[in-house]
């Protein structure tokens, strides 16, 4: 073995450079979607629901020229299918896609790529599964009950490093505290700096976080890293072949970047979200196919995609975190 492949590292170092380091998996030319399958991979109803939602801000600002911020911006499908989706509607978009990946060859070029958040954007900063790939350390409570950083090499293999301590210390014990030896958690302090960075960056407007997500109360007592390759769960292993994900603490994010709950900051289901956005998955009536067949099916198939998107036990099951930026003149 070479000294590389020996070396322990801590899951949030050995993260960082397994999405994106050198060769990283992330960098890859095939992007997120030649491995696994978003909302936005889903169906092209979710790109119309977040046409939707930028015409929303759009009125509350009071103004037809708005920014569209896509952070973790995949290979900009998502920029693309809404730039189509609002064409004709009146709507000046300027698009900003927010990713580490080279920009892709054949891109729209309205679309603005860098690898860093634009600042003071007046419009939407959507972050669909962005958070759950920001790395981060995993704790483990030992049999004495001591919560330790869990160490590991590029092959997967682990072991118990020092004990956590100071300000990861002190985010374990307000959003996920280990009581029982064995007990898992990602410690999501990284995320919420990184979301707090994301929402500072919007002059005004709003700003939404879509991901698997947890709450203080149902946390997975083992944590959730996982990886993903090729379309099928793997074990996390951090050596560039695979996706490293975990499900975000969204509600300590939430509180990162203060706001008043149900003014300023709101969180609901992805099937509810969508549901106020027009995608329902409820299938067209049956009298329909009489009156007007191919419109019928058209449809059914709509209902189909709505249906994947708003399902229990799988997208629909996403949570949306959405913080409300009011400009210096607001109330």
């Amino acid at each position: 073995m070479t000294d590389e492949t020996c070396r322990w590292r801590g899951w949030r170092a050995a993260t960082e450079r397994a999405l994106y380091g050198p060769g990283g998996f992330y960098l890859r030319p095939e992007g997120p979607a030649g491995h696994f399958r978003t909302s936005v991979h889903a169906s092209p109803l979710f790109a119309a629901a977040v046409a939707r939602l930028l015409g929303e801000v759009a009125g509350e600002l009071g103004t037809d020229r708005v920014d569209l911020v896509d952070v973790g911006a995949g290979r900009g499908e998502l920029l693309t299918a809404v730039l189509a989706a609002v064409a004709g509607s009146g709507l000046s978009v300027r698009a900003h896609a927010v990713e580490r990946a080279a920009r892709p060859s054949g891109l729209d070029p309205r679309v603005e790529w860098t690898d860093r958040l634009p600042r003071g954007t007046r419009g939407l900063l959507l972050a669909n599964e962005w958070l759950d790939n920001v790395p981060v350390d995993v704790a483990e409570a030992d049999a004495a009950g001591t919560v330790r950083y869990v160490e590991v090499r590029p092959d997967g293999t682990e072991r118990p490093g020092a004990p956590v301590s100071g300000p990861d210390a002190e985010w374990l014990e307000r959003w996920w505290p280990l009581r029982e030896p064995g007990a898992r958690a990602e410690i999501g302090r990284p995320r919420d700096d990184a979301w707090a960075a994301a929402v500072a960056s919007l002059a005004e407007g709003r700003a939404v976080a879509v991901d698997y997500a947890h709450l203080r109360g149902a946390r997975p007592p083992f944590g959730s890293l996982t990886g993903f390759r090729a379309g099928r769960e793997v074990p996390p292993v951090p050596d560039g072949s695979c996706d490293l994900t975990s499900h975000v603490a969204l509600d300590a994010c939430a509180a990162a970047c203060g706001g008043a709950a149900g003014e300023d900051v709101e969180l609901v289901t992805q099937r509810e979200a969508l549901r106020r956005l027009g995608v329902s998955g409820e299938r067209p009536p049956l009298a329909l196919a009489s009156s007007d067949p191919a419109g019928y099916v058209r449809a059914l198939a709509s209902a189909g995609t709505a249906a994947e998107l708003t399902a229990r036990g799988g997208l629909g099951d996403f949570l949306w975190l959405t913080r409300r930026v009011r400009g210096a003149d607001g109330p």
